[in-house]
């Protein structure tokens, strides 16, 4: 999930994908820890902790520590020994039933446990459907740990650059902002169809012309914001943007202006979801790639709407 950023640059690589106003968590969100400078030379045959595994992300990322990210563990301790991972995109009360079936004591997830950008949960602590969820994972000592602004951070960008290796759109995207893409030309129908077989998408909503011939494409995964993805729009002038999801009073009622002007300009709403939901396969290879003695394991937890 990203959050508007009300920049002039918005369309920057940076701007695209990394979060600019997130703030600090509260309720059972713990201190982010310090990557150790040695974390490069760790040796990743014995047992792992939680933290040796979030510190050695963190160091290849790069950044240091990011002011007031919201990566931290939103349960679980850092000094837990890891036996098994699932990487997701949300951690649904499933999925940890998924982590326990699975003996997996630590999950990394990409967007929030406890239903806000903060995973604030003093707001929650009389409600039953967080105390079952809180519960479930003490009960399990089950760590969660959300790995948003680092992978977003991760250069390339560990969401966009799987998402668009699992389009086959790698070869299309721009050098300097991989979420500009330039491709052969063809009708909005057959590039919509293409993204919904590679993606696993039953139905997309979209604003536009399904025979309109789109060649230049805007990628814009997660929840941009309204101000960013129109911002966006005005400086790539693409002929289609490709984005998770909106505000449905902004983006769409920017493009039907858009339309209604005379502008060659079409929108699909994939759903946040399948907009990003390959940046947790690539945790999963990572995984594989420097811890391969953990076993580690991707299940998505599929889209909560249904359409009918």
């Amino acid at each position: 999930m990203t959050n508007e950023n009300n920049s002039s640059d918005g369309i920057t690589r940076r701007k695209f994908i990394q979060n600019a106003g997130i703030a600090a968590g509260a309720g059972m969100v713990l201190s982010m820890p310090l990557a150790a400078s040695a974390v490069g030379f760790l040796k990743t045959d014995g047992p792992m902790t939680v933290k040796q595994i979030m510190d050695k992300f963190i160091a290849e990322v790069g950044a240091g520590n990011i002011p007031n990210t919201v990566d931290t563990l939103k349960s679980g301790s850092p000094d837990t020994v890891v036996t098994g991972v699932l990487t997701t995109m949300f951690a649904t009360i499933d999925m940890i039933r998924k982590a326990i079936d699975l003996g997996a004591n630590f999950i990394i997830a990409h967007e929030p446990t406890f239903y806000n950008h903060q995973d604030d949960t003093g707001w929650l602590k009389n409600d039953d459907v967080y105390r079952y969820k809180a519960d479930l994972l003490k009960e399990h000592n089950i760590a969660i740990w959300r790995n948003h602004d680092y992978i977003h951070t991760h250069k390339p960008d560990g969401v966009t650059k799987a998402q668009l290796e699992q389009l086959a759109w790698k070869q299309y995207s721009d050098k300097e902002i991989p979420n500009i893409l330039t491709m052969p030309a063809a009708p909005l129908q057959d590039i919509v169809k293409h993204v919904k077989q590679k993606l696993n998408i039953d139905m997309v909503r979209y604003v536009g012309d399904p025979e309109q011939i789109c060649k230049r494409v805007l990628y814009m995964p997660g929840a941009a914001g309204g101000m960013r993805q129109i911002q966006s729009i005005e400086k790539v002038k693409p002929d289609a943007v490709f984005c998770g999801e909106i505000s449905e009073w902004e983006t769409a009622e920017y493009v039907r202006d858009a339309r209604a002007k005379g502008d060659n300009l079409s929108l699909v709403v994939m759903g946040h979801i399948a907009s990003e939901e390959w940046g947790s396969q690539f945790m999963l290879e990572w995984l594989n790639k420097n811890f391969p003695n953990i076993k580690a394991t991707h299940i998505s937890p599929g889209n909560s709407l249904k359409f009918m």
